[in-house]
């Protein structure tokens, strides 16, 4: 399986090439949305938030949302994933997380797949490459994984080509 490495951020968004689908996180307490939830939704006009504000998907764990890019983005669908409280993350959950997301995208039959890992900022770097090797790659079926990565995650990252 190729794992390259895309910049975090509006930028990295823009330049993902052969991917088929883009996850996102979101917890429920994530308001306003962080990292790339935050930039795909901005780009979206608001239409996560809408979604949120809603209640149709709150961000529970196991919870899942497919969302359309309509041209928005290099990516024709966004796959939404609840992690449940982000303030409660740890590596467990960060594992079942990456594990569910891995089933619901292989179910979905995606070949190639951007991602953030969660966990920015309140789980270290080896922990978050760590949950993406062990519990994510098994699970998910597809050939390629592009994460939104900062530099010291891009490094930990199996048999990344950035």
């Amino acid at each position: 399986m190729n794992v390259a490495a895309y910049d975090a951020g509006l930028e990295g968004l823009d330049s993902l090439e052969g991917v088929d689908a883009l996850c996102l996180f979101v917890g429920e307490d994530d308001r306003p949305l962080p990292g790339s939830a935050g930039y795909v939704d901005w780009r979206l006009c608001g239409a996560l938030s809408r979604v949120l504000q809603s209640g149709f998907f709150v961000g529970a764990r196991d919870d899942s949302l497919l969302l359309p890019t309509d041209g928005r983005f290099p990516v024709p669908r966004i796959f939404v994933i609840g992690l449940g409280l982000r303030k409660g993350l740890d590596a467990s959950s960060l594992g079942e997380a990456l594990a569910n997301a891995g089933r619901v995208l292989a179910r979905a039959k995606v070949d190639a797949v951007a991602l953030e890992i969660p966990g920015t900022g309140s789980l270290d770097e080896a922990t978050r490459a760590s949950a993406l090797t062990d519990k994510f790659l098994p699970a998910f079926k597809g050939k390629k994984v592009a994460v939104l990565a900062g530099k010291e995650l891009a490094r930990r990252l199996p048999g990344r080509k950035s």
